[in-house]
């Protein structure tokens, strides 16, 4: 029997990761839109770092290639469905 209020196991939890340092990305390519929309959610905001684990740096440079993709208009700025 499981009660509702049990904290999970941290063995179960996922380790969040960044995923620039990991594969060795030093540039974010706002010309890629396939790649950035990992980082938005379906209404075209920025996911926050605390879910995508995306490290201080990395997250502004993220934003900046959103935010330039957005103005020559390879991603939406706001849309109902995005994904």
């Amino acid at each position: 029997m499981t009660l509702v209020n049990e904290p999970v196991n941290r063995d179960q939890q996922k380790k969040k990761y960044c995923r620039f340092k990991k594969s060795g990305i030093k540039y974010v390519d706002y010309k890629n839109p396939d790649f950035l929309l990992k980082f938005v959610n379906e209404q075209g905001k920025l996911l926050p770092r605390r879910l995508t684990g995306t490290s201080l740096k990395y997250q502004k440079k993220v934003a900046q290639a959103v935010k330039r993709a957005r103005h020559i208009a390879l991603l939406p700025y706001v849309t109902d469905s995005l994904k």
